[in-house]
């Protein structure tokens, strides 16, 4: 890889940024994130309304925030990571007692500037991410889920071929590194990394290695959909995944992964519904300029829709490359995304969320979840029992035919002179 000549400056987390076109990164007028900000703008009763109507009422109360042990809040003040908790309750039935799960997210930037050698970089990341998930572990997390391709530079932008090294087997050195943690802390572990499928002639694909909490290899999910927007140039490494929409049932609940790109496609989150997920981890990687606005919603509306828990994480930093790239679009050449927004959150069945993690730190946020929220709000709103599969099988079966014809109707007096 070359070296860049021109001015760089090379943050504490390990980004580069041009001095001329970088500024502090990514916070929103100085505050860590959109709910810091309006905390710290509104009055008490205004604030309380606004969150109210942002981000839903659980139970009909606002979500409760949850102590953490002094080992993981200091570890979160030694490493400088955001670190956040929240609790989901469901209404107490009389035939089955609470199913109470603690789940955790972490959202990092990288830890060397990506003129680094490779195998440092990566290296580096895991080095960085040990004391968060250490945090996790700490504070009693069950089920942990890291970023999409969480061991790299998210380097698929570039079209560079020499990014491909960063892939590894299913049982590669991450998995290694992370089956003693989740041994360790009897934690659930979901690892989004670059695969290298040795036995299918080196295929790389975009996968999600579940680890169980005695650190065994569950399975693997690939991601479905490839992006071909902007940057996202992703189909140059690895194709749409062929592992369907599986749902790994757990010690402590039935989870999915839908990968990224894969959150913008409601039939890929109704896949893990109807298989029986009751937590779906969103592991990604995306720009505030791109998506932003998509944040806070698409995800949200999966939980309501499909009646589970989502877990919706996003990388932080702007990651600044060696060599420019174009996207096709008519922008000039450049050498960075923009800026990954962080901004993990999760999101539960009856419409509410929690507040995000920063936009523009590392960092954690854990969240009880009683499961038994799932079945109520099935119960509750009868998705299920209401959804027309067979009307929706019908016209699929028609759709993906060469002759498909939409089934318009049109006035006849349109046709009249």
């Amino acid at each position: 890889m070359n070296t860049r000549e021109d001015k760089i400056l090379t943050s504490e987390n390990g980004e580069e940024h041009d001095k001329e076109s970088h500024g502090k990164e990514g916070s929103i007028c100085g505050f860590d994130s959109l709910n810091q900000l309006l905390s710290s703008s509104l009055k008490p009763q205004v604030y309380q309304e606004v969150t109210r109507l942002l981000q839903g009422l659980n139970c009909g109360k606002p979500l409760e925030s949850v102590a953490l042990p002094d080992s993981a809040t200091t570890l979160s003040s030694n490493h400088g990571f955001d670190l956040k908790a929240f609790s989901f309750h469901a209404d107490k039935e009389l035939m089955r007692e609470p199913r109470i799960v603690r789940v955790g997210l972490i959202q990092n930037s990288i830890a060397l500037p990506t003129t680094h050698p490779f195998l440092d970089q990566k290296r580096a990341i895991i080095q960085k991410l040990k004391p968060i998930i250490e945090a996790a572990g700490a504070s009693g997390v069950n089920i942990l889920c890291l970023q999409e391709a969480w061991t790299m530079p998210f380097g698929f932008c570039t079209r560079e071929k020499s990014w491909c090294e960063f892939a590894e087997p299913v049982d590669g050195e991450s998995t290694q590194f992370l089956r003693g943690l989740a041994q360790k802390y009897n934690m659930v572990v979901v690892s989004p990394i670059l695969e290298r499928d040795v036995n299918h002639g080196e295929t790389i694909w975009n996968t999600a290695v579940i680890i169980g909490n005695h650190g065994n290899i569950i399975g693997k999910h690939r991601k479905n959909h490839i992006p071909r927007v902007g940057d996202f140039n992703e189909s140059t490494y690895y194709m749409e995944g062929n592992t369907g929409h599986p749902v790994f049932e757990t010690a402590y609940g039935r989870i999915a992964v839908n990968i990224c790109y894969g959150r913008h496609h409601p039939l890929n989150w109704m896949g893990f519904g109807l298989n029986g997920a009751e937590i779906v981890f969103n592991p990604s990687a995306t720009v505030g300029e791109l998506s932003e606005p998509m944040w806070p919603v698409e995800a949200r509306n999966a939980a309501i829709a499909n009646s589970y828990f989502v877990g919706s994480i996003n990388r932080v930093g702007t990651e600044v490359f060696p060599n420019p790239f174009t996207s096709g679009d008519g922008k000039p050449q450049h050498t960075d995304f923009g800026h990954f927004y962080g901004s993990s959150y999760f999101s539960a069945p009856d419409a509410s969320c929690t507040p995000s993690l920063s936009r523009h730190r590392d960092g954690l946020i854990i969240s009880d979840m009683d499961l038994n929220l799932c079945r109520q709000y099935k119960d509750k709103w009868g998705f299920r029992m209401t959804a027309r599969y067979d009307l929706y099988a019908d016209m699929l079966a028609h759709y993906v035919k060469p002759d498909f014809a939409p089934q318009i109707i049109t006035d006849p007096l349109l046709k009249k002179v």
